[in-house]
C-alpha cells in the first residue's frame, strides 16, 4: 500500500508539470520586437537575420507567479552578445524589464549566466551574479537551467549545480506580481548573434 501511495504521489507531482513549448511550433507564445523566432527540428531558435539592431522577446500568452522553470539552452559565444529569461513580466509591447531577468551569456564579459538582474532609475542591479567564472556553462553546448521564484526567492540551477539561492532584499511590488515570462534576443557589439531554447517545462507553486 505504501509502494502504491508513494508512485502516486510521484505521478501527481510529474503531472504538476506543464510543458510551455509544443515542439512543433510557437503556439502559446506571443512575438514582440524586431527579432525573429522561428523553431527547427524541435527547437526555439531566436535570431537577427544579420541585422544586430534587431532585438525582441518571445513571450508566454500565459502569466506565472510562483513557479518553478526547466529548459535548455544554447548561446552564440561572441563578446557581450547575451540572452535571458524574464519573470513576472509587464506583457509587451513596450519592450521593457519590469521583473527579476535570469541572465543567459559570458562571464568574461560580465554577462554572467544564471545571474539575477532587475532595472532601476540608476541602471541595473545584479541580486545575484551566478556562474561568475564561467565554471558551470558549457559553451557552444546544450546547457540544463532550472529557475524558482517564490515571491523575493530565487534559486537557479545551472547543469544539475546550485549556482544562485538568494532573497531579494529589496523586492519591489511589481517584481513580485504575477506576470508573463519572457526569453531574449538581441545583438551586441555589431553582432547578430542567435540563441536556443527547447524542452521548456513549468510547474506552478501553491
Amino acid at each position: 500500500m505504501k509502494l502504491a501511495a508513494l508512485a502516486l504521489g510521484l505521478a501527481f507531482a510529474q503531472d504538476d508539470w506543464k510543458p510551455l513549448f509544443n515542439g512543433k511550433d510557437l503556439d502559446g507564445f506571443t512575438v514582440t520586437g524586431t527579432a525573429k523566432w522561428k523553431v527547427e527540428e524541435g527547437v526555439i531558435v531566436g535570431g537577427q537575420e544579420g541585422d544586430p539592431k534587431r532585438s525582441g522577446f518571445l513571450c508566454t500568452k500565459d502569466p506565472y507567479q510562483d513557479f518553478e522553470l526547466v529548459l535548455d539552452f544554447m548561446i552564440d559565444e561572441h563578446g557581450k552578445y547575451n540572452s535571458g529569461v524574464y519573470l513576472r513580466n509587464d506583457p509587451m509591447p513596450p519592450q521593457d524589464q519590469t521583473g527579476y531577468q535570469v541572465n543567459i551569456g559570458r562571464a568574461a564579459a560580465k554577462e554572467y549566466t544564471g545571474g539575477v538582474v532587475v532595472h532601476q532609475d540608476k541602471g541595473i542591479r545584479w541580486v545575484a551574479t551566478g556562474d561568475e567564472k564561467d565554471e558551470v556553462r558549457k559553451p557552444l553546448e546544450w546547457n540544463s537551467m532550472k529557475i524558482l521564484a517564490k515571491g523575493a526567492h530565487l534559486e537557479v540551477e545551472l547543469n544539475g549545480k546550485k549556482i544562485v539561492d538568494v532573497t531579494d532584499p529589496d523586492p519591489k511590488p511589481k517584481y513580485l506580481q504575477k506576470g508573463i515570462l519572457a526569453l531574449q534576443c538581441y545583438g551586441a557589439e555589431g553582432h547578430s548573434g542567435w540563441v536556443k531554447f527547447r524542452n521548456l517545462k513549468i510547474r506552478e507553486l501553491k
